[in-house]
């Protein structure tokens, strides 16, 4: 498994990059999220801290579009792992809020370095494969993440009672993952004559691909609301509270086999109708908590988020590879940065509302609306391609 040519290798190293990037840099912050507001956080400044790891995000989405060869993918690949355990790090040690806040911020730099150049690193590097069925086992990394690092946490606590241990105990499985995905993912020596170098194709960013980038925008919205606030929502529900981890740890599990199957799903029919299908799964389970205080239910409700939100971004960043040809960054950063907007500016309405009604219920209502607009705006750019004639079976 050491061999830097092996689709398995480059496949888990993938795998293994997002439990660093998205599970220890951004989604052990949900998983400990409960602890930590029984314990040193505010809502309100969890939900800032929600906005800026997703302002780091998108400045590095953006970033990514101009990174030009692949060699110089590479080291700001590195360089956003170790951003994530470094970070990682600062919360374990330090309780200053203001530290913190830059923490989160770089944290979520090296995510967007871990998720969009890692990706497309594993892209290029694939050789002989399917590459629409291997992007989904790739992005199956998501629902590991969430499940890895919840399961670290839940480890620590049988230990210790400090939520700071856990980002401890995090950061160092961080740095052993990051190590074997560091060295699988890079590429031999090339003469600077050699390297190939994408100049910046603005002709790459058609109607079409804005029109993906805004319905992308509308699920960075739905995604994020529980992903800060999914235990917490649950927990607020009469006679649940207790619950939120087990909702977490259905969304971690349910997420696992999404990727591979919407992948497979959108091989055979195509990927823009599997987005609406899961967008529409995605509206109902952001308003179960609203509806029901029944635990499988909100139970349902966290497999539909785990079953739905890591297959979109799957769905959406194998489409954007697609669309964008040899230079999949290209595109895939400019629909991540459309997400990330959207992840930054939910949390903060969030926060807001929830402060203004005492609940979660408007927040939910606002969320599952916008989503489906995403779900308009994919209707529009299906007839977009098929009245360009583009083969939307293969896409």
């Amino acid at each position: 498994m050491f061999d830097r040519n092996n689709n398995a290798a480059i496949l888990l190293a993938g795998i293994l990059a997002l439990v660093v990037g998205v599970g220890v840099a951004r989604f052990a912050f949900t998983s400990l999220l409960p602890a930590m507001l029984e314990n040193h956080l505010s809502i309100a400044f969890a939900g800032m801290l929600a906005s800026v790891n997703y302002v780091g995000y998108l400045s590095g989405s953006i970033f990514s579009i101009f990174i030009k060869d692949i060699h110089t993918k590479v080291r700001f690949f590195r360089f956003g792992l170790a951003l994530c355990i470094i970070t990682s790090l600062l919360l374990a040690l330090t309780q200053s809020q203001i530290i913190w806040l830059i923490a989160r911020l770089l944290a979520g730099f090296g995510a967007a370095m871990a998720l969009v150049v890692g990706s497309a690193i594993v892209m290029s590097k694939l050789q002989n494969t399917n590459k629409t069925k291997a992007m989904g086992i790739h992005f199956s990394g998501l629902g590991f993440s969430i499940l890895v690092s919840d399961l670290i946490m839940r480890a620590v606590f049988n230990f210790s009672d400090y939520w700071q241990h856990a980002w401890l105990v995090l950061a160092i499985a961080g740095t052993i993952f990051a190590s074997y995905s560091a060295y699988i993912l890079s590429f031999d020596k090339q003469s600077a004559d050699q390297v190939v170098k994408h100049k910046f194709d603005k002709a790459l960013f058609s109607p079409l691909v804005i029109v993906l980038a805004l319905a992308y925008f509308t699920e960075g919205v739905g995604m994020v609301v529980q992903a800060t606030f999914l235990p917490d929502i649950v927990n607020s529900l009469p006679g649940l509270a207790g619950y939120g981890g087990y909702a977490w740890l259905a969304v971690g599990l349910a997420g696992i086999p999404s990727c591979i199957i919407w992948m497979r799903l959108a091989h055979r029919y195509n990927s823009i109708d599997m987005m609406i299908l899961a967008m529409a799964l995605q509206v109902i389970g952001i308003l179960i908590p609203i509806f029901s205080t029944n635990i499988v239910l909100n139970l349902i409700s966290g497999i539909l988020y785990g079953a739905t939100f890591i297959g979109l971004v799957a769905l959406f960043m194998n489409l954007a590879g697609q669309l964008a040809g040899k230079n999949p960054v290209f595109i895939m950063g400019m629909i991540t940065a459309a997400y990330g907007v959207g992840q930054v500016v939910a949390p903060l309405y969030c926060v807001a509302l929830i402060e203004k009604f005492d609940n979660y219920n408007a927040a939910l209502y606002v969320t599952a609306m916008i989503v489906v607009v995403g779900i308009i705006l994919l209707k529009y750019a299906k007839k977009r391609l098929m009245s360009d004639n583009r083969n939307v079976i293969n896409l």
